[in-house]
């Protein structure tokens, strides 16, 4: 694709970061703008600086992004599409290094705590890292043969590192979801099985339980449902849930139309395809 047609895809971390390999899978050839934070991906694609954002919402092992939740609560835009990426992790080193020469592992807090048994086996000191990608950075930068980074094999070939050991974490089941934003409510794909809506329940007796009976009620299957503190009143939350279905048909309209009843405030955070398994 020329260069100039290129969409603006945002990403939080540095070249090789997990968000960055998504955003590369998600979409190809495009233009993969590195942010410092979720929040200033989020300000990239709300100021139309960037067309699209890819932030992570769920880890297998370390549990939601409370951040990335707090953000589409708060701002306007749209998710378009939800991908899981298995996360593997490596023990990377420079070119003259052996895993025998490894004293001390740099990384993100949670690949050091996924990959503490093998840390543990190995008897290496840890140090903590922004994200995995500035981890592997930092040791090529280093070039000393007793520092290695946890990070992806990707990361490995971006900054001329050697693949001490493969696949070093504890669970073989670990996975990212991460969420596609836009300004734009189009879902990336041209499928509307799967939704996300936020949520803010009237304080009276049984409005959260009739919210939730409104869901199955109309037919919808719900996948998930996440609260968190709503930060701008005192001992008020907000409900972050996610479902199966067409919200856009005539069960959809009725289940909203329910919702509202019972609800303080209903925003629909998109209808899109379901979650998409990413190689």
């Amino acid at each position: 694709m020329d260069k100039k047609n290129r969409r603006h895809v945002a990403y939080s971390g540095v070249k090789g970061a997990y968000a960055h390999i998504a955003a590369s899978k998600i979409f190809t050839d495009e233009e993969y703008i590195s942010k410092p934070s979720f929040k200033s991906v989020y300000d990239a694609v709300e100021n139309e600086e960037c067309e699209y954002g890819v932030l992570p919402i769920e880890n297998s092992f370390a549990g939601d992004v409370a951040q990335v939740m707090d953000l589409l609560y708060f701002g306007n835009l749209y998710i378009i599409g939800i991908y899981e990426m298995p996360i593997k992790h490596c023990l990377l080193g420079i070119p003259s290094s052996n895993i025998e020469d490894i004293k001390e592992v740099l990384s993100h807090p949670q690949a050091l705590d996924q990959c503490a048994e093998f840390i543990q086996k190995n008897n290496l000191s840890q140090n903590i890292a922004v994200n995995t990608a500035v981890a592997a950075k930092s040791i090529s930068e280093k070039n000393d043969p007793s520092f290695a980074a946890i990070a992806s094999r990707e990361t490995a070939k971006i900054y001329g590192l050697k693949i001490l050991a493969s696949d070093i974490h504890t669970s073989n089941d670990n996975m990212t979801r991460f969420v596609v934003i836009s300004k734009k409510n189009e879902p990336l794909i041209d499928e509307k099985n799967a939704f996300s809506l936020i949520l803010t329940v009237k304080n009276e007796a049984g409005a959260f339980t009739k919210a939730v009976a409104a869901i199955g009620d109309n037919g919808f299957n719900m996948r998930a449902i996440r609260s968190r503190p709503a930060k701008s009143l005192a001992w008020k939350y907000y409900f972050y849930i996610e479902g199966e279905g067409n919200i856009e048909s005539e069960m959809g309209r009725r289940m909203k139309e329910e919702l509202s009843k019972n609800c303080e405030t209903v925003r629909v955070l998109g209808n899109y395809a379901e979650d998409i398994v990413l190689d």
